[in-house]
C-alpha cells in the first residue's frame, strides 16, 4: 500500500503561483510513476502532468507546459507541482496519484493509490 497526502492548494491571484507537495509513504515509490490530476465542479479528472519517480522522464498536458513544473525530494519522498503564471481555468482539486509502473500514464482510470487532493482557487 502506497499513501499519498498533497498540502499547499489555496486561493491565489491570476498570474500567481503555488506550489503542491505529494508526500508518499507505505512503501518506497522508486519503481513507481506519479501523476498530477485536476478535477473542476461539474466536470471530469484531467490529466496535469506525470512523472517517473526517477524523474529523468517528465511529460505536460498543453494546457499547463511552460507553467507547471515537476520535482522530487527522494529524502522527503516528496513530489511537488510549481505552479506558475495561475489563470482562473486552473481551479480545481489537484490530485496526486501512483502507480507501479515504469510507463507514464495520462489516464486516470489506471492509477492504483490517490491522495485525498488539494483546493486550488485562482481569482481573476
Amino acid at each position: 500500500q502506497v499513501q499519498l497526502v498533497e498540502s499547499g492548494g489555496g486561493l491565489v491571484q491570476a498570474g500567481g503561483s503555488l506550489r503542491l507537495s505529494c508526500a508518499a509513504s507505505g512503501r518506497t515509490v522508486s519503481s513507481y510513476v506519479m501523476g498530477w490530476f485536476r478535477q473542476a465542479p461539474g466536470k471530469e479528472r484531467e490529466f496535469v502532468a506525470v512523472m517517473r519517480w526517477s524523474g529523468e522522464r517528465k511529460y505536460y498536458a498543453d494546457s499547463v507546459k511552460g507553467r507547471f513544473t515537476l520535482s522530487r525530494d527522494n529524502a522527503k519522498n516528496t513530489v511537488y507541482l510549481q505552479m506558475n503564471s495561475l489563470k482562473p481555468e486552473d481551479t480545481a482539486v489537484y490530485y496526486c496519484a501512483a502507480r507501479l509502473s515504469t510507463v507514464l500514464h495520462f489516464s486516470p482510470q489506471v492509477y492504483d493509490y490517490w491522495g485525498q487532493g488539494t483546493q486550488v482557487t485562482v481569482s481573476s
